[in-house]
């Protein structure tokens, strides 16, 4: 435990000094530490010996989900997505549909002898996008602000929309006894996990914010502790909806969004705590993924898994974008953009964790296309980041496309 422990302090440690300079190279943190992770682990160096199973895995990453979630939330421009919101209702409400509809196809024809049920699921394991994978486009300036918060939204969003339809697919899948047919349960799933989420997002949000001010007022807020809050209530989002039967990451990003309309004159101090936490539970994440997952995938290699990783990661995610984005008012090299980065990280693993320990007949397929598909998105998309949002950002200047947020607000007419 000890010498884990100080494996993991130290490469921390030497991170932190360079981290700046990693976020401004052709590199990502991800790469890095899931390479840290392969090399670190036993089956290279042998310095990092986890002991830790399928479930401590899916604690962490979803912790760490809950964290994103909540911040990306919290920092959303709702004056620019009021402007734009009309990119990520097309992602969510045909694009979505469309990828799955599209990784199913796909599915079939390169896996035969998975079932219908397997073939859903895996599509929809590999649908959601990764907020934190997708973090350097989101937050880099370079980029429109409305293509930002396009993706900001997009990637807060569906996976939490993924969930009730995950839960529907595993409980047929494994022959689980339905009391009221299948339609009414389907419907009972949706509303439960996302109105379920949604109440209990804003409302923690909503009572944390009169709270904090009230404590404020009475002089009663400690500099230390009030650092604290904000983590806290991102942790209570998810974890008490998740007791209750809702989706913890929606209730993670309502919470974020209403906590950040609500708080902002103190909103980015505030966050300072948990974008911290959040992008320390990320990092060490995937060094986690690289010592026990990435490390063994060579084991697992196939021309049908990668073939499948390659193609959701371009066709299956390009395609739909393409088609839902078309008569909005986004240009060409936006739109590439969008589909380019859907980045498959985090949710997936937490999905794909789930239809593991239901143990079906098709896990082991499931788990390496998982897999190979997550590994080549965080070389892939973590390569490219900055490079792309440069040169989106060199294209729109010279075409003298405007950014929304910055346009004036139109004159009424006399």
């Amino acid at each position: 435990m000890y010498e884990n422990g100080a494996v993991l302090a130290l490469f921390v440690l030497g991170y932190s000094v360079v981290a700046g300079r990693v976020e401004r190279s052709w590199i990502s943190g991800p790469i890095v530490f899931t390479a840290a992770g392969v090399i670190l682990g036993p089956n290279v160096l042998g310095l990092l010996r986890l002991d830790l199973d399928a479930w401590d895995l899916r604690v962490l990453a979803e912790a760490t989900l809950a964290m994103v979630l909540f911040t990306d939330a919290a920092n959303a421009n709702l004056r620019v997505l009021r402007s734009t919101v009309t990119v990520p209702e097309r992602l969510l409400l045909i694009g979505l549909p469309l990828t799955i509809l599209l990784g199913f196809a796909v599915a079939w024809l390169l896996f035969p002898d998975l079932g219908i049920l397997e073939l859903a699921l895996l599509a929809t394991m590999l649908a959601p996008t990764d907020a934190a994978l997708g973090k350097p486009v989101i937050v880099n300036p370079s980029v429109p602000a409305n293509i930002r918060e396009s993706l900001n939204v997009e990637s807060g969003l569906n996976d939490g929309i993924c969930v009730p339809v995950i839960v529907i697919l595993l409980g047929l899948a494994i022959d689980t006894q339905i009391k009221h047919g299948t339609a009414t349960h389907v419907g009972l799933v949706v509303v439960e996990e996302l109105g379920i989420g949604m109440v209990v997002g804003l409302a923690l949000a909503a009572g944390a914010v009169a709270l904090l001010r009230w404590a404020a007022a009475l002089g009663w807020l400690s500099d230390t502790w009030s650092l604290v809050s904000v983590p806290a209530l991102a942790g209570a989002c998810f974890a008490l909806a998740q007791a209750i039967g809702g989706s913890g990451f929606i209730a993670c990003f309502a919470g974020g969004l209403l906590s950040g309309a609500l708080l902002p004159e103190h909103r980015h101090e505030r966050l300072r705590s948990v974008e911290g936490l959040g992008e320390a539970l990320s990092l060490m994440t995937w060094l986690v993924f690289g010592s026990i997952v990435a490390s063994q995938l060579l084991n697992h290699a196939s021309w049908a898994f990668i073939l499948y990783a390659v193609l959701s990661l371009t066709v299956v995610r390009m395609l739909p974008v393409a088609l839902c984005l078309l008569g909005a008012r986004v240009t060409i090299a936006e739109s590439l953009l969008v589909g380019w980065f859907g980045p498959r990280g985090l949710a997936s693993i937490v999905f794909a964790i789930m239809v593991f320990d239901a143990e079906l007949p098709g896990n082991r397929t499931l788990m390496a296309t998982v897999a190979w598909t997550v590994v080549l998105s965080v070389i892939a998309h973590g390569l490219t980041a900055n490079n792309f949002a440069r040169l989106l950002a060199t294209r729109t200047t010279s075409v003298g496309v405007d950014d929304p947020s910055t346009r004036p607000p139109a004159r009424s007419p006399p």
